[in-house]
């Protein structure tokens, strides 16, 4: 239970990053790369969940 909690809390606070970076520093230098960033991060979310509710009967 311990490791799915840890994956999920890395993978949503990489996707918090990535939206916070995209729009206050990489929109300066490129539109596009910020755009493509907060695809990417919109994208992290569901893998999370999955992540987190694997195996949900079994006990880490």
């Amino acid at each position: 239970m311990r490791r799915r909690k840890l994956a999920y809390g890395i993978m949503m606070g990489t996707c918090l990053t990535f939206i916070v970076l995209a729009w206050t520093v990489v929109r300066l230098y490129s539109t596009n790369a910020a755009i493509g960033m907060s695809v990417f991060a919109v994208m992290i979310p569901p893998f999370a969940a999955m992540v987190a509710n694997w195996n949900i009967d079994r006990r880490d």
